[in-house]
């Protein structure tokens, strides 16, 4: 395993993680703009497969739709992972997919808390006034000659943040300590998340999608939402994703829309 860097709240991460590839390299930093940033200048640089890139802070996290991505020092899991898919770009989505679904089931193996996620590609719990985020993933890649040279997925999870300062991260931002008042080991975390994230890809690459997981999980389905898009805000019923992860929202007058991305906001459930 090759380790680059101080290690700050991850002291024992190298000895947990038991992967074959998914973090066997990986580089560490108390502070950065965006790990996703780290990570792009690796991958030109050659970085293998599966290369890891933590930090404890970052001053210009990205998130979707050119949001920033925002936690206090030493509170969030702020990770990104190098892949090299043999898979043609119009597959990318599937990584997005899993590594969602890693995080939800790290989570849920390390704290029981049922993790669903909002379309598409945010951690979210939900409760009896609406949805709280709990962490969202980043998805870049760098094409050439019609295949991607690398994909970087980014993801960041709020874990150990406190009440009083999540209003500062984003409306309805929840963590994990905020959610079961129990400080979480990240670095068991972060194990357990690498760990999930090369099952996954490893059936994927064995031609099994995460598809059918991500969409059980998705608690947009069934839902009326409200998606902002480069077009205008559509309210309608979000009735189904398709295999390649478009959300399909009808709206009132019966048309049948086609997102293939946008922020979309969730009714509160009923009950």
């Amino acid at each position: 395993m090759q380790v680059y860097g101080e290690m700050i709240g991850y002291i024992n991460l190298p000895d947990l993680v038991k992967t074959r590839y998914v973090g066997r390299s990986m580089k560490f930093l108390p502070c950065v703009t965006s790990t996703n940033d780290v990570a792009r200048d690796l991958a030109r640089q050659g970085a293998p497969e599966g290369t890891v890139v933590l930090a404890d802070e970052q001053t210009s996290g990205r998130g979707r739709m050119g949001r920033r991505w925002l936690a206090p020092p030493s509170s969030a899991i702020l990770c990104s992972i190098i892949f090299r898919p043999p898979s043609p770009p119009g597959q990318l989505n599937y990584l997005t997919m899993l590594c969602s679904l890693a995080a939800a089931d790290a989570i849920e193996q390390m704290t029981g808390l049922h993790v669903a996620l909002k379309w598409p590609n945010d951690l979210i719990i939900q409760s009896s006034t609406g949805w709280k985020k709990l962490g969202g993933v980043l998805t870049e890649a760098e094409v050439m000659g019609g295949q991607p040279a690398y994909v970087i997925v980014g993801i960041g999870i709020n874990v150990n943040v406190l009440p009083a300062d999540l209003p500062k991260l984003a409306p309805n931002a929840t963590s994990i300590y905020a959610e079961t008042s129990r400080w979480t080991d990240r670095t068991h975390l972060a194990a357990a998340f690498l760990t999930e994230v090369e099952r996954r890809y490893e059936l994927l690459k064995a031609g099994q999608t995460p598809f059918a997981d991500w969409r059980a999980r998705l608690a947009t389905l069934g839902s009326q939402v409200q998606a902002f898009t480069a077009t205008g805000a559509i309210t309608g019923l979000a009735e189904e994703v398709d295999g390649d992860g478009v959300l399909l929202v009808r709206t009132s007058d019966g048309t049948l829309h086609r997102l293939l991305a946008g922020d979309v906001t969730l009714a509160a459930p009923e009950g």
